[in-house]
């Protein structure tokens, strides 16, 4: 599985409501990160769907390297 661009080097916390889905952004080309905005087309990415099991803060991963799409696992301390 091909990473992405790294957006960048710190992960970004987000309020989550539940039962909403959200798309990740995995080429790291989006301007609303970390969310897709459509910038992956034409090429082999794809966003990550993911859909809250409850309401409340996550930490989505930036520099697109996670091992745990779509959430930090800390690969951007390696960068």
């Amino acid at each position: 599985m091909s990473k992405g661009a790294v957006a960048q080097n710190t992960p970004i916390p987000v309020e989550v409501e539940a039962g909403k889905a959200y798309f990740w952004c995995a080429c790291g080309k989006s301007a609303n990160q970390p969310f897709c905005d459509g910038s992956h087309k034409g090429s082999e990415f794809e966003p990550i769907r993911w859909e809250a099991d409850e309401t409340g803060r996550k930490v989505f991963c930036a520099c697109k390297q996670t091992d745990n799409r779509p959430f930090c696992d800390g690969s951007h301390k390696g960068l």
